[in-house]
């Protein structure tokens, strides 16, 4: 079971929590469309501050956004001026969205993250960078299971999909470190799926890290 499920989606309530997180029983498919619109919008934006998840929390009128980013210099800006702007950012994506509805009042949070190769995410961007510029696979895997385990993880595992190297035969390729037990339901296992363009095509880059317990 845990190699066929997302691990995020099985661990939902014992590890993680929902990234959106609200009830609107009648205008649900809006909420959901506009919860997706801004949370790519966040995620394009903000790429340069390493950001790694955008948390929602909705109630009436009122609107709670957590962005979660490994360079928060970046978004506070001097003084809070990238705040102030970002702020305008958001307002002005609610006016074109909404068209005649209110606009709601927002709270936005900038949190750091403390080690960013404990991150599924911000690992499987940079391994996605890297293959992109054409740097030797296999140099990559090994120098970022390295990194990872160095950080404290207690696993780590990479996988490759498609034609790496330019091969004219899509393969796959995979390292392994450490444990990364999926179906044991109390580990905190950190999991993103994401892509990488080449010249020759995409290559899916399949990250899972074994997060240590928080002291």
């Amino acid at each position: 079971m845990g190699q066929k499920v997302n691990p995020h989606l099985i661990r939902l309530r014992n590890v993680f929590d929902w990234n959106s997180r609200w009830f609107d029983e009648k205008k649900y498919k809006d909420t959901l469309i506009e919860d997706f619109s801004l949370r790519k919008m966040l995620m394009d934006r903000l790429k340069s501050a390493g950001i790694a998840r955008v948390e929602i929390e909705r109630s009436i009128n009122s609107l709670k956004i957590i962005i979660f980013v490994s360079r928060p210099g970046i978004v506070i800006g001097r003084g809070g001026s990238g705040l102030e702007d970002l702020k305008k950012i958001i307002n002005k994506f609610f006016v074109r969205t909404r068209k005649d509805a209110a606009v709601p009042k927002m709270d936005i949070r900038v949190e750091p993250i403390k080690e960013p190769n404990l991150d599924s995410y911000l690992v499987a961007t940079s391994i996605a960078d890297q293959l992109a510029r054409r740097l030797p696979y296999k140099r990559v895997l090994n120098a970022t299971a390295e990194r990872v385990m160095a950080s404290g993880a207690k696993g780590v595992k990479i996988l490759l999909a498609g034609r790496i190297a330019g091969s004219e035969i899509a393969r796959r390729e995979k390292i392994h470190v450490g444990t990364v037990p999926l179906s044991t339901i109390r580990e905190n296992i950190h999991y993103t799926s994401y892509p990488a363009l080449t010249k020759k095509g995409y290559i899916g880059v399949k990250v899972w890290i074994n997060q240590p317990e928080e002291k």
